[in-house]
């Protein structure tokens, strides 16, 4: 049993770490006295003597009848386990259940502030700015093992650099997927730059040309859409989706988006060996050219000219293996670019 084993233990029986371990020494034994615990234990005669007292007016252990009288003679056995501290183990998980009831209880009130409609409910809205702000950041930050996203360009409710709430999830080993449109790699300050913090900390991305809704799903157990159709006025209103044929249907619309959409690849040491990337440049650059890029747009990204990223896309073909472009982007896709190992 580890630490935190015997401390609940302890804590369920009323006895101190002290007593606690005396007591699992005499239990170990037929029967001891103050000198022979105070070599288990390797503790002063005095303070073993003390501890038998102790557990003997808890009800932890019996003295023997009889022996030849003094200090030195007295003998204990322990008291059952079941005995002692079946009791109170129970008595212990009934509170811990209670404490349960309780958590479930204020998770549900946490769940539904500001929320519409009532809590059985497949659907419900969010109204107003601030509401929908609030529950982007409460939705994610909820997330015990995934997050999938589509990111629309505006962006609705929050830049990518302000959801700090990301970061922390991705830290402590929430798997982030999330597909953006091309054109955010356009518009977006720093370009691909802006992405490399994320991708390092363990976030999967992708890029597809279009998507058509933004929405968060967490854990496959909700999903949290903006609604309005107006851009400039989607941070209005949302939906909550819950289990049931929507939510099936959303997360089967993001498995094949996904599955379709290009790996964000920013540097060669993450991409397939069998492409051919020589450096981050490379990798950076067949990013760029499967999620669409022209030469002269994936020039601009990568601040060469495109003179280099002609030259480049050739030496990659030759590396792979290949004559067109199309061949080259088959080539990284039965490689499994952008597939973590």
């Amino acid at each position: 049993m580890d630490d935190t084993g015997r401390d609940l233990l302890g804590h369920a029986a009323g006895l101190s770490p002290d007593l606690l371990r005396a007591y699992r020494a005499l239990v170990a034994t037929s029967s001891a006295d103050g000198a022979e615990l105070a070599a288990t234990l390797d503790v002063p005669v005095g303070t073993a003597r003390a501890w038998l007292d102790a557990l003997a007016s808890r009800g932890f252990a019996t003295r023997l009848a009889g022996g030849a009288g003094g200090l030195g003679a007295r003998r204990f056995v322990a008291a059952p386990p079941s005995v002692t501290l079946g009791a109170a183990v129970a008595a212990h998980e009934d509170a811990v259940r209670r404490a349960q009831a309780e958590l479930d209880t204020l998770e549900e009130m946490y769940r539904l502030a500001g929320v519409e409609g009532a809590a059985d409910e497949v659907v419900q809205m969010v109204r107003g700015a601030d509401a929908v702000a609030r529950w982007f950041t409460r939705v994610q930050a909820g997330a015990r093992s995934e997050v999938l996203a589509f990111v629309q360009h505006p962006v609705a409710v929050t830049s990518a650099d302000e959801n700090a709430v990301e970061e922390e999830l991705v830290e402590r080993g929430v798997q982030y997927r999330v597909v953006l449109e091309r054109t955010m790699l356009d518009e977006f300050p720093g370009g691909l730059d802006a992405f490399a913090e994320s991708l390092a900390a363990g976030e999967e991305a992708r890029i597809a040309e279009s998507l058509p809704l933004r929405m968060v799903v967490v854990d496959r157990e909700l999903a949290f859409l903006p609604v309005l159709a107006d851009p400039l006025r989607a941070s209005a209103a949302a939906m909550l989706v819950r289990p049931g044929a929507l939510l099936s249907g959303l997360i089967a619309l993001f498995d094949v988006v996904w599955a379709t959409a290009a790996p964000v690849v920013l540097d060669a040491a993450t991409a397939a060996t069998a492409v051919g990337a020589a450096d981050d440049v490379d990798a950076r650059l067949l990013s760029l050219l499967l999620a669409g890029h022209t030469d002269e747009a994936a020039a601009h990204h990568l601040g060469v000219s495109q003179r280099t990223v002609q030259r480049r896309v050739r030496d990659l073909m030759d590396r792979a293996g290949v004559r067109t472009r199309v061949q080259l982007g088959w080539h990284a896709a039965r490689a499994g670019w952008g597939e973590r190992g």
